[in-house]
């Protein structure tokens, strides 16, 4: 009987044992299935945070090709562009030596000056030499000095537009007719644009003309000699592409 007890006690302990250990096995299992969920959501959220670095540096090589042949095109578009202003300004050079030995007279007795600016070939006219005082019909002696100047714009600057402007010193109009400076200088570059069309035949599409007044000095309107300076007339030759971009 003792020995029946003791069998039953030892089956006991071993299905105890038994169930113990498969309650671990259990334990270890459900924590491994939960460990690999983790992990899988883990690698699920680091494989679409790379998806994402990948797309934006996809992105941002797409962009940075885009700029580089924006940039690319804006250099070639330059590099045309400065080639086309170096062959404008070439030709606006042939026009200012021609005008340098057709106006050596007027140049030297100080009545006329030409230069180079970034508007263009500029011939400033000292309106004593174009025009009586407070008039603006240009003088008989004065139409060969302007035919000169035409003769260059129809044949060394064909290409480019005319800027004719009329100004004028800040005393104010008594005697003549005009109603202030603004009138007189606009009817003076008239008057010049006239006798480029009408006696010399440049074409008037290529013409335009502005008065000033006395507003846009190059000298002291204190003293005579400022004053000459300003009553002045301007043609103004514009480079070709000027005169593709203002038509």
């Amino acid at each position: 009987m003792k020995r029946l007890s003791l069998f039953f006690a030892l089956l006991f302990v071993v299905s105890a044992c038994s169930g113990c250990a498969t309650y671990k096995k259990w334990f270890y299992y459900d924590r491994l299935v939960r460990d690999h969920r983790v992990l899988q959501s883990k690698v699920s959220q680091d494989r679409m945070a790379a998806d994402r670095v990948i797309y934006d540096l996809r992105m941002q090589l797409v962009e940075k090709e885009r700029l580089l042949s924006d940039i690319t095109q804006t250099t070639t578009q330059f590099s045309s562009f400065q080639n086309a202003t170096n062959q404008n300004f070439d030709s606006l050079k042939v026009a200012q030596q021609r005008l340098q030995d057709s106006l050596q007279q007027e140049l030297h007795d100080s009545q006329a000056k030409l230069e180079m600016t970034d508007r263009g070939l500029v011939v400033t006219f000292l309106a004593e030499i174009l025009f009586d005082s407070g008039q603006a019909m240009v003088r008989t002696e004065a139409l060969m000095t302007i035919d000169k100047v035409a003769q260059v714009i129809n044949k060394q600057a064909l290409g480019s537009n005319v800027a004719i402007e009329g100004h004028t010193d800040t005393d104010p109009i008594i005697s003549s007719h005009w109603e202030s400076n603004w009138e007189l200088s606009v009817a003076r570059a008239l008057a010049v644009l006239h006798s480029f069309v009408d006696d010399a035949r440049v074409a008037p599409n290529r013409l335009s003309a502005v008065g000033y007044g006395e507003y846009r000095p190059v000298a002291s309107n204190a003293t005579k000699q400022g004053k000459a300076q300003n009553r002045r007339v301007e043609i103004v030759i514009l480079p070709e592409l000027a005169r593709q971009q203002f038509a």
